[in-house]
């Protein structure tokens, strides 16, 4: 296995590890699957049903790595399945850029995602000093990506809104996702501990000294669905 497929794995397995710890169980919806491939690992490690849904504006779908995940062309903001339709949502990076309005998108989450049921939601960091350390793209992209941040961030331009790959920090993440979702947690030092296993030292390191709102180039918020959570942005455009 090439060192970019087993990062991609590694992550998805870390990702499946959350989601198992906050009791994940049935079919599976991944918001912004990009080319599927995250969506089939999802459904191979679960051995469950899980449905992979993008634009389809930036990457081609890849059926055979997806399977058997199945994977639809549909807008986060008008998700087309029935209300708690869903057992698991899961979504990292599609709320950044890739959605004109993200708060719209988390209320369809909620929607179709059953009461009782799991979610975990990831972006990038708005607040790290470096993105894409463990991304599986080549080095010269990963340079190119962090000049361009730096640029926006120079600009005055770091925003979403702006089109820049901004993202959120730990704490915006959590009150988006906590009054649409329900109950929410922090989850991104779990994520790296399990990611990164041999360095849990420097890890809880960064975690005591505050160092990780900077350290980490993305941040994780995981919960489920209680069924009290207020209902926000339905309407929102």
């Amino acid at each position: 296995m090439s060192r970019n497929l087993e990062t991609f794995a590694s992550k998805i397995s870390v990702v499946g590890q959350l989601l198992r710890r906050q009791g994940a169980d049935g079919r599976i919806l991944v918001v912004g699957c990009g080319d599927g491939r995250e969506a089939g690992q999802l459904a191979r490690d679960f051995a469950t049903e899980v449905v992979g849904i993008d634009i389809g504006a930036d990457f081609a779908f890849e059926t055979e790595a997806a399977w058997p995940a199945q994977l639809m062309t549909m807008d986060a903001q008008d998700l087309q399945f029935a209300d708690g339709s869903f057992d698991v949502v899961y979504s990292f990076h599609a709320l950044v850029e890739h959605i004109e309005h993200p708060l719209k998108a988390l209320s369809e989450m909620r929607r179709v995602l059953r009461v009782g049921g799991v979610y975990l939601v990831g972006t990038p960091n708005r607040q790290r000093a470096v993105g894409y350390v463990g991304s599986a793209s080549p080095v010269k992209d990963r340079i190119r990506w962090n000049l361009a941040d730096w640029r926006d961030r120079a600009r005055g331009r770091w925003s979403n809104e702006l089109g820049a790959h901004a993202g959120f920090t730990a704490t915006e993440l959590l009150g988006l996702c906590e009054p649409r979702l329900g109950c929410a947690n922090d989850v991104s030092d779990d994520y790296y501990l399990a990611l990164y296993p041999g360095k849990a030292g420097v890890i809880n390191s960064l975690v005591r000294t505050g160092l990780r709102r900077y350290a980490y180039p993305a941040v994780y918020v995981a919960g489920r669905r209680t069924g009290t959570e207020q209902l926000l942005d339905i309407h929102e455009q």
